[in-house]
């Protein structure tokens, strides 16, 4: 069965799963966050006024840069999905894509040629026309930019052939994984300045950029667009509010009609009080990340003890109160192209001692470092308490997520393990670009952990670049390689993978303000997509 290429549809997906602001570049993460992910739980009125109204949410995560080229920041990231588009796009609750600038697939000339059409009349909010080398000078951009220069690099250059046409050249024969790149790409007006783009960057979809503060972003209808998916609505309106009690109470009172990350010590209340719950199990993980130029952690068998060592069972009692899941593999379970690693770690002291024994490792002082979110804070103090029981002398030290990775990378910090949070799926979820995060070839691997050097990762490469180039199960047999040596040798690996949590008001009657959201569901990693939804009012 060809996997790759008969993307689950939204309500498949859904059924299947059931259940730090801004990063700059490769610096951190990815768009990371704290607990948060699907039950049917109920469906918007259609009584009444629809459209016409205002979208209102409350955002988990402030705003910082809006650079297309550039962003990594969780929020700025989901405003950008309504307010730029690529030639294709991704729909975040199934990671499928669609067209957006284009109007069909790519057409293959040959083995690295493809030529992909324009939408004919598309236009920025400006009233100018989208051209072709708007598009060319896009791509150019991000490509040059740390944060996608990774996911981008099969794709050798887009040359604007003609008013309507694009031509793609591959640096990969056959490159299966065309649309979900060029999906990375949101396009923008030729000349448009960094700072421009930083702080108001213009497009040519359904929404357009209205007021940007601080705590209050808002968006108005593009007059201008042209595509399937024309705003509703007469404003899309956000209020940042990265404290969850401040969320929760603009939730109770109908100010918001959707909110962002609910914690789970909130979900039965406002389930109670008539919200539509989300859960949803995404890719979003805690990982750990050994320091693999110090020993013992030169030593696979040493790494692996300290992983049988943690029990993540009780971590995602305790710090998650059930909504995450035990990695199984690198990529979590019921996900598109989920394969069970051949090496699974389970809670066993017997068998971290025994690792231990083997390795020759006798425990002695052990410096585990976190970054200061909540759940990786509380991950570091039952992993240190795991540790101890083996003897180890364990000291938590916690910083930012930027002091933490400045230490790390500036090449004197005498730490042993990391742990921290991160997710690359807010940018899609094929098995390469998530790899391609923390196993490219890039700050992670030749920094941070020290392993770029090893054969084991010149494997890793070989087999993830041949897997570009093919398609269906002899792809899925390739990535298959790549978890399980991923697996086996442990070096940076999810500890868990998380939900996301989401509450709206899908029914007007049961709303304060007496208006619901109609269409939308939550996703499973940061932001909200309100493409295609639009308010009700009762």
């Amino acid at each position: 069965m060809d996997i790759k290429n008969k993307p689950l549809s939204r309500r498949t997906f859904l059924g299947l799963t059931g259940a730090t602001a801004a990063v700059a570049g490769l610096g951190l993460a990815g768009c990371g966050g704290d607990t948060g992910g699907t039950t049917d739980g109920g469906s918007g009125s259609t009584t009444g006024t629809e459209g016409g109204g205002t979208i209102t949410a409350g955002s988990a995560y402030a705003p910082s840069d809006y650079n297309p080229t550039s962003t990594s920041s969780a929020f700025c990231l989901g405003a950008n999905w309504h307010v730029l588009e690529g030639l294709y796009g991704t729909d975040p609750h199934d990671y499928s894509t669609f067209t957006e600038l284009a109007t069909g697939d790519p057409e293959q000339v040959d083995e690295t040629h493809f030529t992909i059409t324009v939408r004919e009349g598309a236009a920025f909010s400006t009233g100018d026309p989208v051209t072709t080398e708007d598009i060319v000078e896009s791509f150019d951009r991000t490509k040059a930019n740390a944060t996608y220069a990774a996911f981008l690099t099969p794709i050798d250059s887009l040359e604007a052939t003609d008013d309507t046409t694009i031509t793609v050249t591959t640096s990969i024969a056959n490159f299966s994984l065309l649309k979900e790149r060029l999906a990375l790409v949101r396009v923008f007006p030729a000349g448009t300045t960094d700072d421009e783009l930083a702080n108001t960057p213009i497009g040519s979809g359904p929404w357009m950029y209205d007021s940007i503060t601080d705590n209050t972003v808002d968006l108005v209808p593009n007059p201008n667009y042209n595509g399937d998916h024309a705003a509703a609505d007469a404003g899309l309106h956000y209020d940042i509010l990265t404290d969850a009690t401040a969320r929760m109470t603009a939730q109770q009172q109908g100010t918001t009609l959707v909110m962002e990350s609910v914690t789970a010590d909130a979900i039965e209340t406002i389930e109670g009080d008539g919200c539509k719950i989300d859960k949803v199990q995404g890719f979003g993980t805690r990982f750990i990340m050994f320091n693999t130029t110090k020993a013992p952690w030169d030593n696979v068998t040493a790494r692996k003890a300290i992983m049988f060592a943690i029990n993540t069972d009780q971590m995602i009692e305790n710090i998650f109160s059930g909504l995450a899941a035990t990695a199984k593999s690198y990529i979590p379970q019921d996900f598109p192209n989920y394969q069970e690693a051949a090496t699974v770690y389970t809670y066993d002291q017997d068998q971290a001692k025994s690792l231990l024994d083997e390795a020759g490792v006798t425990p002695g002082n052990l410096i585990i470092r976190t970054t200061d979110n909540t759940q990786a804070e509380q991950m570091g103090i039952q992993a240190q308490q795991d540790l101890q029981a083996l003897g180890f002398t364990v000291e938590i030290k916690t910083e930012t997520s930027q002091a933490t990775y400045a230490a790390i990378d500036g090449g004197s910090d005498d730490f042993d393990i990391l742990i921290a949070p991160g997710d690359p799926s807010c940018w899609g979820a094929d098995p390469d670009l998530l790899l391609n995060w923390w196993y490219g070839d890039n700050v992670w691997q030749q920094t941070r952990t020290g392993w770029s050097g090893s054969p084991e990762f010149a494997q890793i490469r070989e087999l993830m670049n041949t897997a570009l180039g093919q398609s269906g199960d002899e792809q899925q047999a390739t990535w298959k390689q790549v978890y399980d040596i991923i697996a086996d040798n442990v070096v940076l690996y999810p500890l868990v993978h998380v939900q996301t949590v989401t509450a709206s008001w899908a029914d007007a009657s049961a709303s304060p303000s007496k208006t619901a959201i109609e269409g939308f569901e939550g996703i499973g990693t940061t932001g909200m997509s309100f493409i295609d939804c639009k308010t009700v009012s009762a």
